[in-house]
C-alpha cells in the first residue's frame, strides 16, 4: 500500500495544482549520479530550488482547475429522471431569481456555490454534489466548488437550453422518425403535450398552433438575437418553441409555466391561469406584444410576427340612403362631397361572421345544427357584400382584402357575450383541408391569382363555455406524413382530417402555397 502523503500534498490537489508539478518534489532522490561531485550536489540544489518556487508561487488557472482527477467524481450520482426545467428558475429556499443552481441528483434549485449559500448547505447536508447554473449552463461539484466539464452532461444542458442549426430545422418538416425520451416513450418533436397549470388551455393551443408556424418557428429556433432582445415574453417564448422540438428531450411533454409567467407580467393580469380566457382575444394581444418586443413598427416587415401574418383590406363606410336618394361614391378620401369613405387597414387576421343559431326545433325534438361553407363565409371580403355597422345603424361597411399574407388567420365569430352570459353559436362550417382558393377575393393581380391556402391549425372549442365549463382543442397537420393530430394539453391523439370538420372551429391558420 502506498504511504499516505502529506496535509501539504493534500492541500495542493485540492486547490488544482497541475500533476507536472509534483514529480518535481522526488528530484532530489530521482537525479541520476553523475562523476562530479559539485555537479551532483548544484543540480540536487538547483532541483530543489525548483520544487520550492513552484510549491510557494504556482497559481491554479482555470484550465487547471478541472484535473483528470476529479472529471468523472460524483457524476454517477445524476438522475436525469428527477430533473425538470420547465418551471420558474428561483431558489426553493430563499425565493432569489439571482444565480440559480439546480442540483442534478435532486431537480431542487438553489442559490449560489460559495460558503453560506443554500446550494452549498445542501451539498453537505444531503451528500449531493453535481450543480449546473441555469444561465451560464457552467457545472460545478460543491462543496470542493470546482468546474466539470464532461461530455456526457451535454445531454442535460440541451434539455435546459435546446441548441439547433440551419440542417436541424430543415429536417424537422421531412423526418418522421419519432424520438424516444427517458421513460423509452415515442414522441415526435413538436407534437408533444403542454401541461394544463389549471385554466390555460386556451393559452395552450395557441402555443401550439403558432409553433407550426414555420417562419416564426425558424426564426424562433435558429435566431441567436431572440435571447438577446431584452424582452422576457420573447425569450420564453422563443425558449418554449425549442423545448416543443426538442428531439433530445427527457420526457415528451412540456410545462408552459415560464412563459405564462411573463404572459400574466406583460397583460397586467388580463391572462392567467385561474380563469379560462378567450383563445382569440389572446391571439391578438401575443401577436401585437412578440411584434412590440421585436422592434417591430408599422412597416409590414419589420418583424417576423408582421411580415408573415399581416394583410391589407381596404373598408367602405357609408350611410344608409332613403329610396331614391342618390349616392355619390369617390375613391378620394379628401373629397369633402363624398358620402363614402375609404380606409386601408392592416389585419394579422380576418374575422368572420356565423349565421344566427336556429330558434326552432325538428321533428324529432332535437336542436338544428346548421352548416355554411368556407368559401360562403369569405364573400363577406370580397368588395360587394355590405354590413351594417352595430355602433352606427344609419352605416354599412364594405370589406375589399387588398393583400393577402403567407399565413392568414382566420377567426369564427362564435361567441356572443353579455353583462351576464356568454352564448355560443355551434354552426359549423364545413372546409377544405387543401387547395382552399382565398386568393379570388382579393385584388391581388397576376400570378398570385391560382394561389391556394392549406389548412396548418384548427383551434376549436369543446363544450359549455359558461364558468369555464368547456375547453379548447387544436387540430396541427404533420408535414412529413400529412396525418392530423389532436392536442388537449397533455393528451396528443392521432385524428382523421373529416373530423375536423365536425368541430366547432375557431381559429383556423392557413398556409399558402404557390400555384403548380
Amino acid at each position: 500500500m502506498a504511504p499516505k502523503q502529506s496535509s501539504t500534498h493534500d492541500s495542493e490537489a485540492d486547490t488544482g495544482h497541475s500533476p507536472e508539478h509534483q514529480p518535481l518534489k522526488r528530484r532530489k532522490t530521482d537525479l541520476p549520479v553523475t562523476s562530479s561531485p559539485l555537479a551532483s550536489a548544484s543540480s540536487t540544489q538547483a532541483a530543489a530550488q525548483i520544487s520550492k518556487t513552484n510549491m510557494v508561487n504556482s497559481t491554479p488557472s482555470s484550465s487547471e482547475s478541472t484535473t483528470p482527477i476529479y472529471r468523472d467524481l460524483y457524476l454517477e450520482t445524476v438522475d436525469r429522471s428527477r430533473l425538470d426545467f420547465d418551471f420558474e428558475k428561483v431558489c426553493s429556499v430563499s425565493l432569489s431569481d439571482q444565480n440559480v443552481y439546480a442540483c442534478l441528483v435532486c431537480g431542487k434549485y438553489y442559490q449560489g456555490r460559495g460558503r453560506n449559500t443554500h446550494a452549498y448547505f445542501h451539498s453537505v447536508h444531503q451528500d449531493h454534489h453535481v450543480f449546473i447554473h441555469l444561465t451560464t449552463l457552467q457545472v460545478y461539484v460543491l462543496p470542493e466548488g470546482y468546474q466539470v466539464t464532461h461530455a456526457s452532461l451535454n445531454d442535460i444542458k440541451q434539455v435546459i437550453r435546446p441548441v439547433f442549426n440551419p440542417q436541424k430545422v430543415r429536417q424537422l418538416d421531412t423526418a418522421d422518425t419519432p424520438s424516444v425520451d427517458l421513460a423509452n416513450h415515442k414522441y415526435l418533436p413538436g407534437f408533444v403535450g403542454l401541461n394544463n397549470i389549471k385554466a390555460n388551455d386556451y393559452i395552450n393551443v395557441v402555443v401550439h398552433a403558432l409553433a407550426h408556424v414555420t417562419p416564426l418557428r425558424n426564426y424562433c429556433l435558429l435566431n441567436e438575437n431572440v435571447s438577446a432582445t431584452g424582452s422576457p415574453l420573447v425569450q420564453q417564448f422563443a425558449l418554449l418553441l425549442r423545448k416543443l422540438w426538442n428531439d433530445r428531450a427527457f420526457k415528451s411533454q412540456v410545462s408552459p409555466h415560464e412563459f405564462i409567467q411573463e404572459v400574466v407580467k406583460a397583460s397586467r393580469g388580463k391572462f392567467n391561469v385561474d380563469t379560462q380566457g378567450d383563445a382569440l382575444e389572446f391571439l391578438s394581444w401575443c401577436l401585437n406584444a412578440l411584434h412590440k418586443d421585436m422592434g417591430g413598427n408599422r412597416k409590414p416587415t419589420s418583424s417576423i410576427i408582421y411580415s408573415t401574418f399581416q394583410g391589407t383590406v381596404e373598408v367602405a363606410t357609408e350611410p344608409v340612403t332613403q329610396p331614391g336618394e342618390p349616392l355619390p361614391f369617390t375613391d378620394n378620401d379628401t373629397d369633402p362631397h363624398s358620402k363614402v369613405r375609404i380606409t386601408r387597414s392592416p389585419f394579422l387576421f380576418l374575422t368572420l361572421d356565423l349565421p344566427p343559431a336556429p330558434l326552432f326545433q325538428d321533428d324529432v325534438e332535437q336542436n338544428i345544427i346548421p352548416q355554411i361553407s368556407l368559401e360562403e363565409l369569405l364573400t363577406k371580403f370580397n368588395g360587394h357584400h355590405s354590413i351594417t355597422v352595430p355602433a352606427r345603424e344609419h352605416h354599412t361597411k364594405r370589406y375589399h382584402v387588398q393583400s393577402l399574407p403567407p399565413y392568414l388567420i382566420l377567426a369564427f365569430k362564435r361567441f356572443a357575450r353579455s353583462q351576464f352570459s356568454v352564448e355560443k353559436n355551434p354552426t359549423l362550417v364545413t372546409f377544405p383541408i387543401t387547395h382552399l382558393a382565398v386568393p379570388k377575393i382579393t385584388n391581388v393581380p397576376g400570378d398570385t391569382l391560382g394561389d391556394y391556402y392549406n389548412l396548418v391549425a384548427n383551434i376549436s372549442h369543446q363544450g359549455n363555455p359558461e364558468a369555464s365549463k368547456g375547453h379548447y382543442n387544436v387540430d396541427v397537420r404533420h408535414p412529413p406524413t400529412g396525418h392530423w393530430y389532436q392536442f388537449q394539453d397533455l393528451l396528443v391523439e392521432k385524428v382523421d382530417p373529416q373530423r375536423l370538420l365536425l368541430t366547432e372551429s375557431y381559429i383556423q391558420i392557413w398556409e399558402r402555397c404557390p400555384a403548380s
